[in-house]
């Protein structure tokens, strides 16, 4: 049996496991409205604008991530922001409790079975490529970490829109975390 500390490794490891379908009530007309209104046509959108578009991606303090950050600091634990002295420079470092939290878009790191996970028809070798790479990258950053004696824990971008649910996986992990390091 594993310990709880390589079992979060081991988690993390398995960077795509699908999401279990949500249970919950419709989202509504109104919404499924807005979001067709705020959808821009593909092909419409030049390269200049594309590439304005693309530029606007954030790396750090997006909303998946400060939802995150909220829930933590309201549960009392404490990090470290994006250190950059870990592989991958993981977004939250709880030192204490030697574990990292990537907060993944579900999009750009290929989360499976998450409808938000598409590839773009044009171009199509060139996005699978990149998001191939992209990847290989959080692969080799989790195990990097776990081999230097970090936990690492993934949190999807997907796993955010619903509080409560987010709330336990973090308490559950971090509590095997906590428990497994002797702290409280």
């Amino acid at each position: 049996m594993l310990s709880q500390p390589a079992r979060v490794a081991r988690d993390a490891l398995d960077l795509y496991k699908p999401l279990p379908p949500r249970t919950g009530g419709d989202t509504g007309a109104r919404s499924r409205a807005r979001l067709k209104e705020a959808r821009i046509d593909h092909q419409l959108v030049t390269t200049p604008q594309r590439s304005a578009l693309m530029g606007r991606v954030r790396a750090r303090d997006t909303q998946p991530e400060l939802r995150v950050r909220r829930l933590l600091h309201g549960l009392g634990f404490r990090y470290r922001l994006h250190a950059a002295d870990l592989p991958g420079r993981p977004d939250l470092v709880l030192p204490r409790y030697e574990t990292v939290i990537f907060v993944h878009g579900c999009y750009w790191h290929r989360h499976r079975g998450c409808k938000r996970t598409t590839t773009p028809k044009a171009n199509r070798e060139f996005w699978q490529a990149k998001f191939a790479a992209n990847k290989n990258r959080d692969r080799r950053n989790v195990q990097r970490l776990v081999r230097a004696g970090w936990n690492a824990i993934v949190v999807w971008e997907c796993e955010t829109r619903d509080p409560e649910m987010l709330a336990d996986r973090l308490q559950s992990l971090l509590g095997e975390i906590c428990v497994g390091s002797g702290s409280s």
